[in-house]
């Protein structure tokens, strides 16, 4: 017999707070469908058992998100009765709290009816505009009822957009989603009414509508100003969502634009196997976030083309597994019109300079270089971090972020030991921003003089035509401690060797040689010791290495080599300001510092 299933009556929270307290892992949602929180407490993959005020208003948001989602896939699959019951449930469930907003609420969140966050009742509010609007497609008769709410949330975006704004704050991610609400809304409504929709001027073109928003969150080089791979998706995501039934043609040029090198910012951080990096605070892995990048590549794909997010949508799909529920289908023809012209996939050296990111390729390695600005309000400390990854292997990722509820692990994951970064003596990064120094077709060069007090920091990134080679260069005005950093996302081998370079080996489902050597004459200490792994489990454990010295200036070169790649590398050797890699067939490449 199939259990019942009913909406939560309740109100939601923070969605954050669904995290164990003794492992830091996102809580099991079990059935979120349910409409009650589960027996005993959720569950931790560890074992624990959790139930707390804080951890039942989570799940409610899950639910509750969960639950429109439903009702949007129902519209689109034929169930019309049910998803037309829910929804007049939901109307008289939002009508019942029209008189207050979240009373619980932390005091930095705009405020909502239904959740604590105005953002989480915008997100809510898009999914159910848009199974009134395929609804409405096949007939209104039954829609009547479902109208109260359509406009007391239109209302809602717009009284929550008005105070961000009022705030200065048109650039917000919360601004994103406020207007793909009330867009989503307000053309639910008028299609329920059976009449055009007319409310483009107000929430697409107005002065703080759609376009408005992207043009001043959006940088010159495609990033969404926080400089988040989670945060830059979730804003083109509402964008996306809002622009239902738009035609692509008619969307200003400029803002066409936009959208465009958004989606390439994409295709271009993404390996070849579909890996999204999580730089800069986004979550590591979970498989709602697997159903956001899928929703996103499908509505991505009808009105900006880019190779290479066929891979991300097909690596979410796997990710997924029986719970895709065919999106894809659900959301094609989305747009009125054919897609603007397809976007070239890239290749060799990209280089970011807004966002402060690099990403180079070379034989079998996807790198990724952070230099820039220390992430808007969603930053680490991490500058100069080297992430690596095969086509699906994340050999050395940027870790990502657990549920920001659990302090003690946000805070670790924020830090410079957390990432593939540099350390003097001992000390935590300041907050701060990095600069790029050279690039080209083949090379990428940046520094940092403010992470650290008189230190001075260059890290140049080479892409050689069988390896990749690093090249990071401190300089102080007297002796430090200077520590390079290795952090691992797979299992890896440390050998050090008499005399020669110390060897690592990473694993996964491709294999990764390196070689690392140092400035002749300064004594490097090689210590290896476990560390947490990526954010989606902190109690993994990998292996992190540090190189460290007492040195006013040193070089730390590493010379990295997929297995699949060669000549094989042989040996390598730093003089001065060059590195001479040595290669299984005689020859040799040469690679100057940056520093």
């Amino acid at each position: 017999m199939a259990a019942l299933r009913r909406i939560p009556r309740e109100r939601g929270g923070w969605w954050h707070a669904y995290v164990c307290p003794a492992h830091g892992v996102e809580l099991d949602h079990g059935d979120v469908l349910a409409g009650v929180f589960p027996t005993g407490g959720a569950r931790c993959a560890h074992g624990c058992r959790v139930d707390s005020p804080a951890v039942r208003g989570a799940w409610t948001v899950l639910s509750h998100q969960a639950w429109a989602r439903h009702l949007r896939v129902l519209a689109h699959r034929g169930g019309r009765a049910e998803a037309v019951a829910r929804l007049v449930e939901y109307a008289g469930l939002y009508a019942s709290l029209a008189t207050e907003r979240h009373g619980d609420a932390q005091g930095w969140m705009l405020r909502g009816r239904l959740f604590h966050q105005a953002l989480t009742d915008a997100i809510w509010a898009v999914n159910i505009g848009h199974a009134v609007i395929t609804l409405a497609e096949d007939g209104t008769q039954d829609l009547t009822a479902v109208l109260p709410l359509l406009d007391d949330l239109e209302v809602a975006a717009l009284e929550a957009r008005g105070v961000l704004t009022g705030r200065g704050q048109l650039a917000s991610n919360y601004t994103a989603w406020l207007n793909a609400a009330g867009a989503s809304a307000s053309r639910a409504a008028s299609a329920a009414r059976g009449l055009e929709w007319d409310g483009a001027k107000q929430w697409l073109e107005g002065e703080h509508g759609l376009y408005a928003h992207l043009r001043v969150a959006v940088a010159e080089d495609g990033w969404e100003w926080e400089g988040s791979t989670y945060y830059h998706g979730f804003v083109l995501r509402a964008a996306l969502l809002a622009l239902r039934s738009a035609d692509p043609a008619a969307i200003p040029s400029d803002v066409a634009g936009v959208l465009a090198s958004m989606t390439g910012v994409l295709a271009a951080v993404a390996t070849p196997g579909g890996l999204l990096p999580a730089l800069h605070d986004g979550p590591y892995l979970r498989r709602p976030l697997a159903l956001e990048w899928l929703e996103l590549v499908a509505l991505a794909q009808q009105l900006v083309p880019a190779a290479g997010l066929e891979a991300v949508a097909s690596r979410a799909r796997e990710e997924l597994g029986a719970h895709d529920d065919g999106l894809d289908r659900e959301l094609g023809g989305w747009f009125a019109g054919p897609p603007l012209p397809r976007r070239a996939a890239p290749g060799g050296v990209t280089v970011f300079p807004v966002a402060g990111y690099a990403v180079v390729r070379a034989a079998g390695i996807h790198a990724l270089l952070d230099f820039g600005p220390h992430g808007g309000s969603h930053g680490h400390r991490d500058k100069l971090s080297l992430y690596l990854y095969g086509d699906t292997t994340p050999w050395q990722p940027d870790p990502g972020q657990v549920p920001y509820a659990h302090a003690e692990f946000r805070d670790l994951y924020a830090s410079t030991e957390a990432h593939p970064a540099f350390r003097v003596d001992g000390a935590e990064q300041a907050e701060c921003a990095g600069a790029l120094l050279a690039s080209d077709d083949r090379s990428v060069t940046a520094e940092v003089t403010t992470a650290y007090e008189g230190v001075r920091a260059v890290r140049r990134v080479v892409a050689a035509d069988c390896c990749l080679v690093d090249l990071l260069s401190v300089t102080g005005r007297e002796a430090h401690r200077v520590t390079g950093q290795l952090r691992p996302g797979t299992a890896l081998d440390v050998q050090a060797q008499a005399g020669g370079p110390v060897r690592t080996t990473w694993y996964g489902d491709e294999t990764l040689h390196g070689w690392h050597t140092s400035t002749p004459g300064v004594e490097v200490r090689p210590f290896s010791r476990p560390g947490p792994g990526p954010a989606d489990d902190p109690q993994r454990t990998r292996t992190w290495v540090d190189f460290t010295a007492e040195a006013e200036r040193i070089t730390y070169a590493s010379v990295y080599q997929a297995a699949s790649a060669g000549p094989a590398v042989t040996g390598l050797r730093l003089d001065g300001e060059e590195l001479t890699v040595e290669l299984a067939d005689g020859s040799a490449a040469r690679f100057r510092t940056g520093g």
